[in-house]
């Protein structure tokens, strides 16, 4: 994997964890979209320690970049040259998250990258590409999602019922990601949605439109709606419809 890590970042990222003496991975949505040939300039960097400490190494390694540090989050956000735009850059340490039943704001813990892609809403976005010299572009893929990819399949990496009750915004994620990529979202998972449409209703008006306006904005958005009414999301967020 290491011809998706051309970038010169991605070895400054690599020699800055090595000197911190931390395991550090680029993950998620960046890595899906390599697979799939998509452009991306997000990038989001998870490792095991601080992703601050390693942010601020980054940026000094780079320069003196500016580290925007979001310290009750533990993360920091870089912005680097990349042609005539920019990579931006987030670094997050490792961690586990458990939620209450009335939020879908979690409690969060320092955690393995094990525990970090078991949080994640999807296979095809729990994929981790190392970034250490000594295993640089190793792929780490737990949950088939390469496989899922090439069936193309949205699939949650845990129980589904766990997953959408957890954080009820991820039954829209599904529905928009199914809509972008012309990806089917296996049986398990839709009857999951359907089982806890209920539950859209503890995330704001706010988020909820953003992924409808990105469902909307897809080349072919009737896939989406025919879901949202199939699962009877439509009928919560829109019950006017």
């Amino acid at each position: 994997m290491k011809e998706f890590l051309q970038h010169k970042i991605f070895s400054v990222i690599a020699a800055a964890s090595d000197e911190l003496n931390q395991h550090s991975y680029v993950i998620g949505g960046f890595v899906r979209d390599l697979f799939l040939h998509r452009p991306s300039k997000d990038i989001d960097v998870v490792t095991i320690g601080s992703g601050i400490d390693l942010a601020e190494r980054v940026a000094a390694m780079e320069g003196g970049v500016k580290v925007s540090v979001f310290k009750n989050f533990g993360t920091a956000q870089l912005k680097v040259p990349d042609g005539e735009g920019f990579l931006e850059l987030e670094f997050v340490g490792a961690r586990k998250e458990s939620y209450r039943h009335d939020s879908r704001k979690p409690t969060v813990e320092e955690g393995t990258l094990e525990d970090d892609q078991n949080r994640r809403d999807f296979t095809i976005n729990a994929l981790a590409l190392s970034l250490n010299k000594d295993s640089f572009g190793e792929l780490l893929d737990p949950f088939g999602g390469i496989r899922d990819m090439d069936d193309k399949l949205i699939r949650t990496p845990l129980d589904p019922d766990i997953t959408y009750s957890d954080d009820p915004l991820r039954m829209m994620r599904a529905i928009r990601f199914a809509t972008q990529l012309e990806f089917t979202i296996v049986p398990d998972s839709k009857d999951a949605i359907t089982r806890n449409v209920k539950r859209i209703h503890i995330i704001s008006k706010e988020r909820v439109l953003d992924e409808l306006m990105k469902i909307i904005k897809s080349p072919k958005p009737s896939i989406g709606f025919w879901l949202l009414y199939e699962t009877g999301l439509l009928q919560e967020i829109l019950p006017e419809m």
